[in-house]
C-alpha cells in the first residue's frame, strides 16, 4: 500500500552551497465522491489507500451508520474517484448536517461540518485500563518506526489503534482525520472493541480530532505534539486521558492522569 500513496517526481534541491537535480518521494493527493443511495454525499481529499474503511469510518463518525451491517452495497470506482453506498435506511440529505460538501485534507476550516453531529455521535468513555508511563513512549515510538511514508515524504499524519503493549493496526493518510477515520473504519470492518483501546496520532491534538477519537471509542490519546485548549476541556467532559508532547523519554498528561501509573497496581 506504501508505494499507492506516493509518486517519484524530479526536483532542483539546493544544499552544501549548489543547486542539483535529483528525483523525490511527493505524497498524492486524491479526491473521493461519496454518493450515497444515489445522491452526493460529500467529497473528500485524502491519500488512495484503505478507501473502505474511510468512507465507513466517515460514515459512522458523522452518523449515518452505526454498524458495518447498515450498509447493504458498497463499490468504489477509485479510477474515477468515486464511492458509492446504499444504506438500509434513506437519509434526509436536505438537513442541514448532511448537505453536500467539500472535506479538504486541511480541514482548515472544519468547525463548521464537525461539531453538527458531536452530541449524537461521541461516545463519554468508560474505559478502565492503566497504563505505564514507558509504555506511552514505547508506543510512540513503534507508530514512528513503521512511517515509512512520512520517513520518505514528510507529508501524511500517522495514527495506530494499540493495546498498552503493541501497535494492532496503523494508518496515514494526507490529512489527519482521515487517519482516524480509516482506523474507525478498520474496527468496525473487523468488528474490534476499541473501549480499552489506545489512540497514538503524530499530529496536534485539537479539538476535531479529540471528537473524533471520542466517536471512535476509546478513551486514550497519545500524541508527539501539543493539545490545544479546547481540545482539553472536551476531554475532560468525555472522560478522555490526552497525552501530549511525547518526545524521547518525557510528554504531559492534560487530562484525566488516574490512568497513567509508574507503579504496578496491586
Amino acid at each position: 500500500m506504501d508505494e499507492m500513496m506516493s509518486q517519484q517526481r524530479s526536483i532542483t534541491k539546493y544544499r552544501n552551497g549548489r543547486l542539483e537535480e535529483l528525483e523525490d518521494d511527493i505524497v498524492i493527493e486524491f479526491a473521493l465522491t461519496i454518493f450515497i443511495n444515489g445522491e452526493e454525499f460529500a467529497t473528500m481529499v485524502c491519500s488512495p489507500t484503505h478507501l473502505e474503511e474511510l468512507v465507513i469510518g466517515f460514515l459512522a463518525s458523522e452518523g449515518a451508520i452505526l454498524f458495518k451491517d447498515d450498509i447493504t452495497d458498497f463499490k468504489i470506482d477509485q479510477d474515477g474517484g468515486f464511492a458509492y453506498v446504499k444504506l438500509k435506511t434513506k437519509i434526509d440529505m436536505d438537513q442541514r448536517q448532511y448537505a453536500k460538501r467539500v472535506i479538504g485534507s486541511c480541514c482548515g476550516k472544519s468547525r463548521q461540518f464537525y461539531f453538527q453531529n458531536d452530541a449524537r455521535t461521541a461516545k463519554t468513555s468508560m474505559m478502565k485500563t492503566t497504563i505505564h508511563p514507558e509504555q506511552c513512549i514505547q508506543l510512540m515510538k513503534a507508530m514512528q518506526e513503521n512511517s515509512h511514508v512520512f520517513k520518505n515524504t514528510g507529508g501524511v499524519h500517522n495514527a495506530a489503534l494499540c493495546t498498552t503493549s503493541e501497535v494492532l493496526i496503523d494508518r496515514a493518510d494526507i490529512g489527519r482525520h482521515n487517519a482516524l477515520d480509516k482506523l474507525y473504519g478498520y474496527s468496525l470492518i473487523n468488528k474490534i472493541s476499541v473501549r480499552d483501546k489506545i489512540l497514538v496520532f503524530s499530529g496536534r491534538i485539537s479539538s476535531e480530532v479529540l471528537l473524533k477519537a471520542a466517536k471512535i471509542g476509546v478513551g486514550m490519546v497519545l500524541s508527539k505534539s501539543a493539545p490545544t485548549d479546547l481540545a482539553i476541556k472536551l476531554a475532560n467532559d468525555l472522560n478522555i486521558t490526552t497525552v501530549g508532547f511525547i518526545r524521547g523519554t518525557s510528554f504531559n498528561v492534560y487530562s484525566h492522569p488516574e490512568r497513567i501509573i509508574d507503579q504496578p497496581e496491586v
